[in-house]
């Protein structure tokens, strides 16, 4: 069998391509993106000095403000919103100035005559007017407007930014013959926030297609001025959903999506995503009835392509990235999946890259709460009847089919061997992720590693004939699926991928490679952990890493870089204990006889640690045998280590 294995070491590697984003569920595909949503709002505030016929006067009327929506494009800070949502704040339009001056007259002029003559702001409107027509013919054209403008976003945290105009389209204007007017564009605008780290949302890759899901996130006014609501409202973006119900044009020959979800002021600028958590098109007109009033059922967007264009020449170059994206998808996934105890630590994580998004804490809330008191799952008995009962030749026939097309390239570790002993000398590659190859010692002996993104230019020393075999430590072997893919289009004909992966190969009980300094317990413990959702924790030199007497609240660790001293007190002096270093583990004493610390712990260098949680030392325990007898061996060193210290300290009479 070594004979055998030794082969190995002649393997070679191949990569993976990108697969097509599947259609989530409505939920998860809204819960990715809305806390990329923000409010955004332009307000000019402003001195007025103006004459109301008893010499100048200087008054601040109450500024003018609008709102609408936009929604971060890129994670560094960058937001996309319609440019009529914050052009009274950049260019100061004159209608803008002329209503400052309108207000400044009702306060300086206006109300001071009312209140002369008695009477209250709308008591008598004959009145008023006549006073306030008189005081614009007097005063309007010689007052002097002194403009405070601002735009401000509002994240869904609470936090307030001021923002700047980094680029700017403005909005269609046409004149009576239909043609558009000086200075008319597209209307958007890219805003700049301080920098940061924020979500984001993706672009469709896709043409919108009559018919497809479209979901609009904003702040409609209706909702954010709603009598039973609180302020909260300005902080949670509404979603109204409907479908791409036809593609137009402007007057001037620019597309636009038609879609029946609703719409109405304060959704200007706001994003519409479609089922795979991208942007289908920014809200940018509704529909409105001869009264003015919004006719529901037709509104449009701006396509996701047009913004594209736009972002062209500015410092997006990769719209929808973010650091926050991942983990925050993660996170929903497995909320989504059921697995709470997990969705806590990734939406845990959520929380420390961005704190306090609404959605964030409902998310973390609800998933602590289920990981606590897990939902009841009975028996759809109702179901398996009418299953059993529609049963067929037919379906069997459908299931093995796809059960056989799913697995017409997947091979076992005992194939991988028999290829071996056939002289076929199989080129075994490794197309792990970044992360999972660099969170992971382990590997097959003499696989070649081979980043998968490379897949499609990575130059191979392969013979197009040879049999090459991938493997990965992605659920059900999705990379090494796609790296197949890629190396079959590149003439490679017999391309086969390892069922269960580096997981499936140490199951079988087969060899692995490791670190050459990793001890014998650090190797059985790497074989049977799936890194992938494993947390890890960092520590500088000298950081402790848990006390003496601390609660060890379900956690042992796995050191997976660098070395950590163990002290403990003896009355009242630290003393230092032992060094402890890569491969071993930390603190499972503390879960074992379920008690407080019983030592303290700082790292020594920089120290990177694996967490494992209580349940799942415990499912290893009952279930790898060589792992607990590693573990036995090594808690009985430290009560052989225990009981020759206690021998050699001095006696107390």
């Amino acid at each position: 069998m070594r004979a055998l294995i030794a082969a190995l070491l002649f393997a070679s590697a191949g990569l993976a391509a990108p697969t097509p984003v599947e259609a989530l569920s409505v939920q998860e595909a809204i819960l990715r993106v809305k806390p990329a949503v923000v409010l955004i709002t332009a307000e000019v505030g402003a001195d007025v000095t103006l004459n109301c016929g008893r010499g100048p006067t200087t008054v601040t009327p109450p500024p003018f403000r609008e709102t609408g929506t936009g929604w971060f494009v890129d994670g560094r800070g960058f937001i996309i919103t319609n440019a009529h949502v914050v052009d009274p704040a950049h260019r100061l339009p004159a209608w803008v100035i002329h209503e400052l001056k309108k207000k400044a007259i009702d306060e300086a002029c206006v109300v001071p005559q009312l209140r002369a003559r008695g009477l209250m702001v709308g008591a008598r409107p004959e009145i008023e007017e006549e006073i306030r027509r008189e005081a614009i013919g007097r005063a309007l054209a010689g007052a002097k407007v002194e403009a405070q403008p601002q735009i401000t976003v509002l994240l869904s945290n609470g936090t307030t930014l001021k923002a700047e105009v980094k680029k700017f389209s403005p909005l269609l204007l046409l004149d009576n013959a239909g043609n558009s007017l000086p200075g008319s564009g597209r209307d958007l605008a890219l805003l700049r926030v301080p920098d940061g780290l924020y979500p984001a949302i993706g672009l469709a890759k896709r043409e919108p297609q009559i018919g497809d899901a479209v979901h609009i996130l904003g702040f409609p006014g209706v909702v954010l001025s709603h009598e039973l609501l609180n302020k909260s409202a300005m902080l949670d973006a509404s979603v109204t959903s409907g479908a791409v119900s036809g593609i137009k044009q402007d007057q001037i020959g620019q597309d636009l999506v038609q879609t029946d979800a609703s719409a109405s002021h304060g959704n200007s600028g706001g994003p519409a995503i479609g089922d795979e958590a991208t942007l289908v098109g920014v809200m940018v007109a509704v529909t409105l009835s001869a009264s003015g009033a919004p006719v529901q059922g037709f509104n449009f967007l701006i396509p996701a392509r047009d913004v594209a264009a736009f972002l062209q020449g500015s410092e997006v170059k990769k719209p929808g990235d973010s650091m926050f994206n991942p983990v925050w998808a993660a996170g929903i996934e497995l909320i989504f999946d059921g697995r709470y105890r997990a969705a806590v630590a990734k939406l845990t994580e959520a929380d420390k890259l961005v704190p306090n998004l609404v959605d964030v804490k409902r998310q973390l809330e609800k998933a602590e709460r289920l990981a606590k008191n897990p939902p009841p799952e009975p028996f759809p008995w109702a179901l398996a009847t009418l299953g059993v009962t529609l049963v067929s030749v037919g379906v069997y026939g459908g299931m093995w089919g796809k059960r056989w097309w799913k697995n017409r390239f997947r091979v076992v570790p005992t194939q991988v061997i028999g290829f071996i002993e056939r002289g076929l000398n199989p080129a075994l590659l490794d197309v792990r992720t970044k992360a999972d190859f660099e969170t992971s010692p382990l590997r097959i002996p003499g696989s070649i590693r081979l980043a998968p993104e490379e897949a499609d230019k990575a130059p191979l020393n392969i013979e197009p004939t040879q049999m090459i075999v991938t493997y990965c430590t992605s659920p059900e072997e999705a990379t090494s699926e796609r790296v197949a893919a890629v190396l079959r289009q590149r003439g490679y004909k017999h391309v086969r991928i390892l069922k269960g992966g580096l997981g499936g190969w140490t199951n079988a009980r087969l060899p692995v490679e490791g670190k050459s300094a990793l001890p014998s317990i650090g190797l059985e413990i790497y074989k049977n952990l799936s890194l992938g959702d494993i947390e890890r924790r960092k520590f500088k030199p000298g950081e402790i890493i848990f006390k003496e007497g601390d609660d060890a609240r379900d956690e042992a660790f796995v050191i997976h870089s660098g070395t950590v001293e163990i002290r403990r007190s003896f009355d009242g002096v630290e003393k230092v204990l032992n060094r402890t270093g890569e491969g071993l583990p930390l603190g499972e004493i503390g879960l074992f006889r379920k008690g407080p610390r019983s030592a303290t712990a700082v790292a020594v260098d920089d120290v990177e640690l694996l967490v494992i949680k209580d349940e799942r030392l415990e499912w290893l325990v009952r279930n790898r045998p060589q792992l607990a007898i590693e573990l036995l061996r090594r808690l009985a060193n430290l009560v052989v280590a225990t009981d020759q210290e206690r021998a050699q300290a001095p006696s107390v009479r």
